[in-house]
């Protein structure tokens, strides 16, 4: 059985090798790359990001990542978007009183999480989205989230032919979204890539859909 080619877009985010390791455990041939003709070419695009969002937006629009991500999403090729590379594919995202356009993949805003203490650093469990790919079995299971900003309302029914979306939330102060899966576009806000056993099961489960 051939290995999926998963490119990770090198863009120049930080902690981008322990996701090329994780996809790799998880049974991806995996490359780090910005090339566009192998971004677009690959089984699974992978789309990390640590830090602001507005600097992570920068760099995406450096390397015209959303024109790239948008066809591949056109052409039913999916996309994993970890961490920030979850926040920017909604609308907005609003840090220090700064409105930054995220890249409209999804509708939504990322707004500050109403908690007492942040960020939100560590383990915490999910509510799995019934039917979910990349939570069977793991559904129970602790993730590792690093964190201040989230997507608190989720408004989107529909995207296409693709019905209906699977949103999987967690808690801390108030429900964010921890994960979404719309068609062949998917996202964690946590790092799956350091979650252990668990996160690398649900590597391989989004691997083997590819």
């Amino acid at each position: 059985m051939t290995q999926p080619r998963v490119v990770v877009l090198d863009y120049g985010s930080g902690n981008v090798h322990s996701a090329v390791k994780a996809l790799v455990a998880a049974g991806a041939q995996v490359e780090l790359t910005a090339d566009r003709q192998k971004v677009l070419d690959a089984d699974g695009l992978v789309v990390p990001g640590v830090g602001a969002f507005a600097a992570v937006m920068d760099q995406l629009r450096a390397i015209n990542a959303g024109q790239l991500i948008d066809q591949r999403l056109t052409g039913g090729k999916k996309v994993l978007g970890i961490c920030v590379g979850l926040q920017v594919l909604f609308d907005l995202g609003v840090e220090h009183g700064l409105q930054t356009e995220g890249l409209g993949q999804l509708p939504g805003v990322v707004e500050m999480l109403d908690s007492p203490k942040l960020p939100h650093i560590g383990w915490n469990t999910v509510e799995a989205a019934a039917g979910s790919v990349l939570f069977e079995g793991v559904e129970h299971e602790r993730f590792y989230f690093v964190h201040s900003y989230g997507v608190q309302n989720w408004t989107l029914d529909a995207m296409g032919a693709f019905l209906p979306p699977k949103v999987t939330w967690a808690e801390y102060g108030s429900k964010f979204v921890a994960a979404c899966e719309v068609g062949p576009l998917a996202a964690t806000q946590f790092h799956p890539e350091k979650s252990g056993e668990a996160g690398i099961r649900l590597l391989t489960n989004w691997v083997n859909s590819l």
